[in-house]
């Protein structure tokens, strides 16, 4: 493998050819708000998001065929050819089939949070469907809802209902993705539960295999999630998330107009957020993180 082998470097992850049939997915430590990344790592992180999507593709593979192949170095190392020219990638890389991608960034939410809390504030709708007026933030919603949105290749996605989604993939595909993305997120949010967690929105990616609906890229890591510690959440207020959150706080309170290049982070966020990733991974999992490949 070669420098030529890399097909995409996005936000968190890079994406390399690894053959015909396969690609080669490595998460990276680099986090990004806003979409936007900062030049800040965060330790720990790719190991807890390829550790995190590899124990919920197998939670969930009675729901939905899922893309991943291996994430065992060894079993990597026999199947891609020189890449060892890419450094240590263990804990960090997934070999994946390769997918024709659903357009959509397929999301669930169940309470109100994040930029849904924001336009809920100032139109009283979600994803422009009109939604029960007062509602709190980090109040649950009434049910759990599909709100996909684009797929932006740069700037910020866009935040759609479901007859956009339609009008972009097709009602047949967009049908299909939102029934299994509310079972997901069902099953998800059962085990986020058991372990004192309230899992509040989670997004997910398709693709297809043969014409097959495949559940690709991340599942339900923080990156992709809001978990709150359901014991200290009060609605009104933002929860103490096991996510990045607190780094969109921050974030969000700075002199800053969410576009690049994004603020220094002070190392006492860098290691707050590291600590709560693995703390996620750990309490959903059961695991411990110095039990999955690569250095702790």
């Amino acid at each position: 493998m070669t420098a030529k082998a890399l097909l995409r470097s996005g936000k968190v992850r890079d994406l390399y050819d690894a053959g015909t049939d396969t690609l080669l997915m490595v998460a990276s430590d680099r986090v990004s708000a806003f979409d936007v990344v900062f030049a800040e790592p965060i330790p720990q992180k790719g190991r807890v998001l390829t550790a995190m999507t590899a124990f919920w593709c197998d939670e969930v593979a009675d729901l939905v065929e899922n893309a991943m192949v291996t994430s065992d170095p060894s079993e990597i190392a026999s199947a891609v050819q020189g890449v060892e020219q890419l450094g240590d990638l263990s804990g960090r890389a997934t070999l994946v089939r390769r997918a024709d991608m659903v357009p959509l960034e397929c999301i669930v939410r169940g309470y109100l949070a994040g930029q849904a809390a924001e336009e809920y504030a100032r139109s009283g709708t979600v994803h422009t469907m009109a939604m029960p007026a007062g509602l709190r933030l980090a109040d649950p919603l009434p049910e759990p809802m599909f709100t996909p949105s684009t797929k932006a290749e740069v700037g910020h996605d866009e935040n759609i209902d479901f007859a956009a989604a339609a009008s972009i993939v097709g009602l047949e595909t967009a049908t299909e993705v939102q029934a299994v993305c509310l079972a997901l997120y069902e099953r998800a949010a059962r085990r986020a539960a058991e372990v004192g967690f309230i899992l509040a929105d989670t997004k997910f990616e398709f693709g297809r295999i043969d014409g097959r609906l495949v559940l690709c890229d991340e599942v339900v890591t923080p990156d992709s999630s809001r978990l709150w510690p359901a014991a200290e959440v009060v609605p009104g207020s933002t929860p103490p998330a096991f996510d990045k959150q607190p780094l969109r706080d921050w974030a969000s309170a700075q002199a800053w107009d969410r576009t690049p290049p994004a603020p220094a982070l002070p190392p006492e966020v860098v290691a707050a957020t590291s600590a709560r990733y693995i703390a996620a991974y750990e309490r959903v999992t059961g695991r411990s993180l110095a039990d999955w490949y690569g250095p702790a």
